[in-house]
C-alpha cells in the first residue's frame, strides 16, 4: 500500500538535512529538476534524491505520493515558471502568443524534465492557474464557450507536443545532436538533383531552417486561424446570423 502523504503543516521537518537547510516541497522539486539535467530520467529515484538532499529516501514519500505524485509536483513548476514570465497586455492574440513561447522556453530549459512531464496532466495549482488564464484570454477576447475550449485545446496541446519534441533534441549528447543537425549539409544538401529534384532545389533553405524549431511558425498558424474564426462569428452577428 502507498505510503500516506503527511500534511504539510505536519511534514515540515524541524532540523536542517545533513545539508544544512530545511526540507521543503519546493526545495525538492529543485533538487529533482537539477538531477535530471545532469543524470536525465533514469537518475532519478528516491534514493539518489535523498542522498542529493541529505535526508533519508523515505522523507521524499512524506511530501509526494510517490515519484509520481513529484513528477507531476515537476511539471506544474514549469508551467508556474512560464506563467511568471510572462505579462499581460490586455490584447488576445499577443498575450495567447508570448504565453506559448513561454511555455516553450520553460519546458525547453529544463529538456530531461520536459520529456517526462509534457504529456501528463498535473491537476495542481499553478497549471490550472495557466488553464485558467487562457480561457480567460479567449472568453474575454469574444470566443463563445465551444469556440474558447477548442482553442485552448489546440494551444496546449500544441505547446507540450514541440516542448518534447524540441527537449527530445536537447536532451541528447552534444555529440548525437550536432551530427544529426549536420544532417542538412552532410547529406541533404549533396543528394543529386537527378534522383532528389525537390530535396536538391530546396537544399539551402532546409538547412537554414530545419535545425530551428517550427513552433512559433505553427503557433501563429494556430492564432491566426482562431483570429478569423472570431472575425467571423463577429461578422455573422453582426448581420444578425448565428454563430
Amino acid at each position: 500500500m502507498p505510503k500516506k502523504v503527511v500534511p504539510e503543516a505536519e511534514r515540515r521537518r524541524r532540523r536542517p538535512t545533513r545539508q544544512g537547510v530545511v526540507l521543503s516541497e519546493k526545495l525538492i522539486v529543485r533538487t529533482a529538476l537539477r538531477m535530471l539535467r545532469e543524470h536525465g530520467t533514469a537518475g532519478l529515484s528516491a534514493r539518489r534524491l535523498g542522498a542529493a538532499l541529505g535526508a533519508d529516501p523515505s522523507t521524499v514519500y512524506r511530501y509526494f505520493a510517490g515519484l509520481d505524485g513529484l513528477t507531476r509536483a515537476i511539471g506544474e513548476e514549469l508551467m508556474g515558471r512560464a506563467l511568471d514570465s510572462w505579462t499581460a497586455t490586455g490584447a488576445w492574440r499577443a498575450d495567447l502568443r508570448s504565453l506559448g513561447l513561454a511555455i516553450h522556453a520553460s519546458y525547453l530549459a529544463h529538456p530531461q524534465a520536459a520529456l517526462l512531464t509534457a504529456s501528463r496532466v498535473t491537476g495542481r495549482p499553478r497549471e490550472i492557474e495557466v488553464d485558467e488564464t487562457i480561457l480567460g484570454i479567449l472568453r474575454t477576447a469574444g470566443f463563445d464557450d465551444t469556440d474558447a475550449v477548442g482553442v485552448y485545446h489546440a494551444f496546449i496541446d500544441l505547446a507540450l507536443a514541440f516542448a518534447a519534441l524540441d527537449a527530445g533534441a536537447l536532451a541528447v549528447k552534444d555529440e548525437v545532436r550536432a551530427a544529426d543537425e549536420d544532417m542538412w549539409t552532410s547529406t541533404y544538401a549533396r543528394l543529386p538533383s537527378e534522383t532528389h529534384p525537390h530535396i536538391a532545389a530546396t537544399a539551402h533553405l532546409l538547412a537554414d531552417r530545419m535545425n530551428d524549431s517550427a513552433y512559433p511558425v505553427v503557433l501563429d498558424t494556430l492564432l491566426g486561424r482562431a483570429e478569423a474564426r472570431l472575425a467571423a462569428v463577429r461578422g455573422r452577428a453582426g448581420k444578425g446570423g448565428g454563430a
